[in-house]
């Protein structure tokens, strides 16, 4: 996302962007009131409210009733939280060692807090941690291989 404060989302809208952006992924190719109302379990007034500030800020085209589609600037904007949730979700399984859904339940959370930079630096470990070795077995498996071990004591 740009550092233009007027483009700063919050959680829930950056919520609606993932959303839509994965809606528009679909076999439908498209994004509905609706759809997005069920992706994210919310009621579609919810969804109306944010769609008008999404399309108010630039970053879909919305007209009631009809489908939604994400802006040049939505798309880019989408595509970086989904790149955060992705990168996190990661990190959490497969360095950290926690459980699919648990990591996905903290990844849908830290992408909204965590800046760029800091998802950059995880990213970053992950893959110092693949590549470098200590004789043939990388980091990363050593460190799971440490988080196995100690289960229980933390």
């Amino acid at each position: 996302m740009t550092n233009n404060s007027t483009d700063q989302l919050s959680a829930s809208l950056e919520d609606y962007l993932e959303a839509i952006y994965a809606l528009s992924q679909s076999e439908q190719k498209v994004a509905r009131s609706r759809d997005i109302s069920e992706k994210l379990d919310v009621a579609k007034s919810s969804v109306t409210g944010a769609l008008r500030q999404l399309s108010e800020r630039g970053f879909v085209n919305y007209k009631p009733y009809g489908y939604v589609t994400l802006t040049e600037k939505g798309r880019f904007s989408a595509k970086e939280v989904v790149k955060k949730h992705q990168a996190l979700k990661a990190f959490f399984s497969e360095i950290l060692g926690i459980d699919a859904s648990s990591a996905e339940d903290a990844a849908c959370r830290a992408e909204h807090a965590l800046s760029g930079e800091i998802v950059g630096r995880l990213i970053k470990l992950d893959e110092f941690l693949r590549a470098n070795k200590i004789g043939s077995v990388d980091l990363k498996t050593l460190f799971c291989q440490s988080l196995k071990e100690n289960k229980g004591k933390d």
